[in-house]
């Protein structure tokens, strides 16, 4: 059974990492659908990495019930070549 899921998009890959976090924590993907009030489709796809988009409400909820942060539950990883993000904090 696959822990961590790796997904490669155009400039890097996401890591999936919450069927790890359920393992450590002896929690059931069942349990954890009943306790956060979160759809059991919705987790899986965020188990296997098979989303299009990121629910920050549902990413919160399960933070909040699993005492982690947000990169904990999903992580990106920029490909070596690219250099630092031309973005700005607002």
């Amino acid at each position: 059974m696959k822990k961590v899921v790796r997904f490669d998009v155009e400039n890097g890959y996401y890591l999936f990492k919450l069927e790890k976090i359920l393992n450590d924590k002896k929690i059931s993907i069942n349990k954890l659908m009943r306790d956060t009030n979160t759809d059991f489709k919705v987790l899986k796809r965020i188990i296997t990495g098979n989303l299009v988009r990121v629910d920050i409400f549902v990413t919160a909820r399960l933070c909040d019930y699993l005492n982690c942060k947000i990169t904990d539950i999903v992580e990106y990883f920029p490909n070596q070549k690219n250099k630092e993000a031309d973005y700005k904090v607002v």
